[in-house]
């Protein structure tokens, strides 16, 4: 097997020439990029950027929606043994900045004018950015910045520069080793400044060999690129596992369309964020209650049924002859066309990951015949630690460790790791790189869990946010467990509630702040003839309230059924006024709440929720698509919730 991406990309143009390896839809229509075609397009883009002057070891950042011809210029970066620097694209101009200087990046390569507006606007705070190339010309004709030109240019160079120094390239690749570096990805930066972590050809190699082996993937896979290369989690799935494994990546037309273009391509091989499937159950929803009375009534007789067999069918197990054959005509009037209308008729293997996944979620997909497993890692862990086996999926656990991977627990309950696609380090940090790596090679990575008698790993959340609930009579902080991430993703179940926050360690009770799903609600109020005139208006509406008092009372009966977590009923809660951006500062650009910003930043509200008031009047800073600055204010209601005793659960 060759041992580095370049080598990878040249051994398929050489075994497959003709075989696809990227597709890009371009106006509705599919385009493919042969491996060949490839190899060809990586090789001109790496004798252009020497022919530029680039150096190995030097940092270039790339920027931009999944497109075949980043991929290439990452490629092109790894073959003459620089270091691709993959950035959030939705990020702000500003948000670049620490990467940029952090990493003293010289060169970038963008896909559009909106990057090539923000490259230029950093150039006084990163004066090492010299370079620029972008990939979409549109909007750029009267652009005449210096060190700014078009891919197209950089190609044309190359080209040059390849006819006069024939073996240069191949010089080049044959010089890449495994341990090189082949990228920096940086962290979201919950608590602070992100950190860059440094991984090898080697590191995210070895956990891209091992997904594959352990699910039997071959170049026949079908995959679609849609979430941000910024993310580890995207990079594995359709850059490292692409190259290792040989099958397409499908790159969809925009972000507005990656619906659309789910259901045209079927991939067979997905991966998404919870929040992905959340928002696609959502829409089921949404479309389920604008149906006819006989169709939602159908619907729930089926999905009654899907909740009970269709687990125990994905997992392989007996069931009852009438049952499966109930369940086979639920498949032909209702699993099948809804696997279709999401996209999902050929899924093979979907996995989610980046936070946990609530379990009524989890069960959903797999219930109509998805099937969904869970599985652990992150940035430092080159994604893979832990996958689901099929037939062992469990919306509890994350899966078994796999080939390579060791599992330790310390005796505070935080997940030790060690596994040959650990990072080489953080990048100009050595402080926080010997936090987080032992000298005898074990990685802390934050998250509090266990194993169970099976082996499979439990994560109960991230170790500094479990926390305990005052006990009322002692007053010392020993009583119920709370972990917050399970609290949240519960709430997070319902069509109508996007986001929450919930808050509870060393106090006697949980509160919680609530963001509403706009669209899922906005529907649900424009059946009822209630109008509203924007986002702060319907959340602040007496029966949107009544709705997610509902939701969260739903919550607390479950809640009160789990033994450890009874106690984490949540008391009160609100709905704020504003839906929680990462433009805002409140979330990571993966949509992780930062929990210490909120607190700050809300902290009348929360004092709000523990000091027994009814209402609360705040205003909030916001920042705009367009840039500008603004605000936002209102008096949010404090909502009373019912509890329950385990006894009522229990009965």
């Amino acid at each position: 097997m060759p041992s580095t991406f370049p080598r990878l990309m040249l051994d398929h143009a050489a075994r497959r020439p003709q075989a696809p390896a990227l597709r890009e839809k371009v106006y509705g229509i599919w385009q493919t990029t042969t491996w060949v075609e490839l190899a060809l397009l990586v090789r001109r883009l790496a004798c252009g950027l020497h022919a530029a002057g680039l150096q190995r070891a030097d940092h270039v950042i790339v920027v931009g929606e999944n497109r075949p011809r980043l991929y290439a210029c990452m490629l092109a970066v790894q073959s003459l043994g620089a270091v691709p620097v993959p950035l959030y694209q939705d990020a702000a101009a500003p948000e670049y900045a620490f990467p940029i200087n952090n990493a003293e990046v010289g060169w970038a390569i963008v896909e559009d004018q909106e990057q090539v507006d923000k490259m230029l606007e950093l150039r006084t705070q990163c004066p090492t950015l010299a370079r620029i190339w972008y990939d979409d010309p549109r909007g750029l004709r009267n652009y005449s910045e210096p060190g700014l030109e078009a891919l197209d240019a950089l190609v044309a160079a190359g080209q040059a520069h390849d006819a006069s120094n024939a073996r240069l390239f191949d010089a080049e690749v044959a010089n890449c080793q495994p341990d090189d570096v082949a990228a920096l990805f940086f962290t979201s930066g919950t608590t602070g400044n992100p950190k860059g972590v440094v991984h090898s050809h080697a590191t995210l190699l070895d956990r891209a060999l091992a997904g594959q082996a352990f699910d039997r993937l071959t170049e026949r896979e079908e995959v679609l690129a849609y979430m941000p290369l910024a993310w580890i989690g995207q990079n594995i799935f359709s850059y490292a596992q692409w190259l290792a494994c040989g099958y397409v990546v499908n790159c969809p037309e925009s972000p507005s369309t990656v619906t659309i273009d789910l259901k045209e391509i079927g991939p067979t091989y997905y991966f998404a964020p919870p929040r992905i499937f959340e928002g696609l159950l959502t829409s089921v929803m949404i479309r389920m209650e604008d149906a006819g009375r006989f169709k939602r009534w159908l619907f729930r007789r089926f999905m009654d049924l899907a909740k009970r067999v269709g687990p125990t069918l994905m997992d392989d197990q007996p069931v009852g002859m009438l049952q499966r054959l109930a369940y086979a005509l639920g498949d032909l009037c209702i699993y099948g066309p809804l696997r279709n209308n999401l996209g999902f008729s050929r899924v093979r293997v979907a996995y989610t990951a980046g936070e946990a996944i609530g379990p009524d979620l989890f069960t959903f997909y797999r219930s109509i015949g998805v099937n969904l497993k869970q599985l652990y890692g992150s940035t430092e862990t080159a994604v893979f630690v832990c996958l689901q086996p099929d037939h062992q999926a469990r919306a509890d656990t994350v899966g078994i460790p796999i080939s390579g991977v060791e599992i330790q627990v310390a005796g505070n309950g935080e997940i030790l790791v060690r596994s040959p696609g650990l990072l080489k380090g953080y990048y100009k940090n050595p402080a926080a790189t010997a936090e987080v790596l032992s000298a005898d090679g074990w990685y802390r990575t934050g998250d509090a869990g266990f194993l169970d008698a099976s082996g499979h790993l439990k994560i109960i959340d991230r170790a500094k946010d479990v926390g305990r609930l005052r006990d009322p009579l002692g007053g010392a902080f020993d009583g119920a467990m709370f972990a917050p991430k399970y609290v949240e993703n519960k709430l997070k179940f319902f069509p109508y509630i996007k986001e929450a926050v919930a808050f509870g360690d060393q106090r006697e009770k949980v509160c919680a702040f609530v963001n509403i799903d706009f669209e899922a609600v906005g529907n649900w109020a424009e059946r009822r003839n209630l109008p509203y005139a924007g986002y702060t208006d319907l959340a602040a509406k007496p029966e949107v309230l009544e709705l997610i008092r509902e939701c969260v009372e739903q919550v607390n009966a479950d809640l009160a059924a789990d033994r450890l977590l009874a106690g984490s009923q949540i008391s009160r809660f609100l709905v704020l006024h504003k839906e929680l951006d990462a433009d805002d500062g409140e979330m990571t650009r993966t949509r992780k709440v930062k929990r210490g910003t909120i607190h700050s930043k809300y902290e009348v509200l929360v004092d709000a929720l523990y000091g027994g008031k009814t209402e609360q009047f705040i205003t909030t800073a916001v920042k705009f698509e367009d840039g500008r600055s603004g605000s936002v204010s209102a008096t949010l209601k404090v909502i009373d919730v019912k509890t329950f005793t385990a006894v009522e659960a229990a009965a």
